[in-house]
């Protein structure tokens, strides 16, 4: 099982740092035919526009969608990358994937000044809550059918998961908090087996 991060910008080695305390292998991704033997991918948090705009000009949004037709492909989006797996965004869209009927809205919890950190009540994760940090997060404003939310703060959808697909608005390869990283490792060992 190896996992692909997406490695544009944003939070490359975080992810890296958690996926190797979990034993998993991981690989950095910066052209299609890094996508080649993955079992599933990371979009890290970063720059939205940025990142979408380099995929696109990389090749890389045909190429992870195509690799998603199989249905087998599961792919996490933290922060920015919530926003390109997201179909929907308000206000200037960046190139994405569009692969999760939802429709997010960026940076609505603020500005860069307006980060923080709280406890989320995540059940899939057990107890104690999960130290979320937002960092310029979008809000999900709105979850198509096949969408489950997963957690909230402040009555808005923060994760949520479609089929091989979860979302974050905060950040977890900022914490020392296994939990989310273990969550996403055991759907793509579910997938990967299935």
């Amino acid at each position: 099982m190896r996992i692909g991060i997406l490695s544009i910008q944003g939070d490359v080695r975080e992810h890296e740092r958690m996926f190797q305390r979990l034993g998993l292998e991981s690989a950095r991704i910066r052209q299609p035919e890094d996508l080649v033997d993955l079992s599933g991918l990371v979009i890290p948090g970063g720059e939205s526009t940025t990142i979408g705009m380099l995929m696109q000009e990389y090749g890389l949004i045909d190429a992870i969608k195509e690799k998603t037709r199989s249905g087998h492909f599961p792919i996490w989006g933290t922060c920015a990358g919530l926003i390109l797996l997201a179909k929907e965004v308000l206000g200037p869209s960046p190139a994405r994937l569009g692969l999760v009927d939802m429709t997010a809205d960026r940076n609505a919890w603020g500005r860069q000044v307006s980060s923080f950190e709280a406890d989320i009540a995540i059940a899939a994760l057990g107890s104690p809550p999960y130290p979320g940090v937002f960092i310029r997060a979008p809000r999900i404003k709105r979850l198509g059918q096949e969408v489950t939310a997963l957690a909230s703060y402040q009555d808005q959808v923060v994760m949520a998961e479609s089929g091989p697909y979860l979302v974050t608005a905060f950040h977890p390869e900022l914490t020392d908090d296994l939990r989310v990283h273990q969550y996403f490792a055991q759907k793509v060992e579910t997938y990967w087996r299935g």
